[in-house]
């Protein structure tokens, strides 16, 4: 019997797009329910700060065809839809994290070499207050939001990357699971992404072997 898809692209084209102040999408249960406890015992061991590329966190099977639903076409299209924009000639580049610090959401905007972000939060319950992204109305006020997305399991958010895409969070230090997939403007910025995630993955992992010898 053929599996179903993870992820729920009828929910992707029930949320409503917001235009305002940057066009994004909140998409609950992108995720299908059935689904949660395997991709949550599927995730990868993941015990250091920053995003990894797929092949320096390799999952269980469940995360594996997550992930490529999260490269097909069919959400492509979905998004392509629900935007109402081409993504034909956008490389794709999924990352995953698990971990984040004191260091981590900070108000930012997307690099532009990215066109377009979509963020699955993969956490099973969410109490505190720091780690819930949010979407801001300028680059200077973490509290001036329009709103706060908390990272529970099988929450999106799709958004345009824009001279304004002003997101962050308040701090938080723990487990926080999330995959980010990102349309990349060309092969030359897609290279510069993969280098840098490769060479700061590799740079964690022998950090981490000099740690646990002492």
């Amino acid at each position: 019997m053929e599996q179903s898809a993870i992820i729920n692209l009828d929910a992707l084209r029930a949320a409503p797009l917001n235009e305002s102040p940057f066009p994004f999408v909140v998409v609950p249960n992108f995720v299908r329910a059935e689904y949660m406890a395997a991709v949550a015992r599927d995730f990868p061991d993941i015990r250091a700060r920053g995003s990894f590329p797929l092949n320096k966190a390799a999952g269980g099977e469940n995360f594996k065809r997550l992930t490529d639903e999260l490269g097909s076409d069919a959400l492509r299209h979905a998004i392509e839809e629900k935007f109402a924009l081409s993504l034909d000639d956008r490389l794709t580049l999924i990352t995953v994290r698990g971990i984040a610090d004191k260091r981590d959401g900070r108000i930012h905007t997307d690099t532009k070499s990215k066109f377009l972000t979509l963020l699955l939060y993969l956490n099973p319950m969410w109490e505190a207050e720091g780690g819930q992204l949010r979407i801001l109305k300028n680059g200077r006020d973490l509290d001036d939001y329009v709103v706060e997305i908390p990272p529970t399991f099988g929450t999106c958010l799709i958004f345009k990357v824009t001279d304004n895409c002003w997101h962050g969070h308040k701090s938080f230090r723990g487990a926080r699971r999330v995959l980010q997939l990102n349309y990349i403007r060309d092969e030359a910025a897609l290279n510069r992404h993969q280098l840098r995630h490769n060479l700061t993955a590799r740079l964690k992992h022998l950090r981490q072997l000099f740690t646990n010898s002492n």
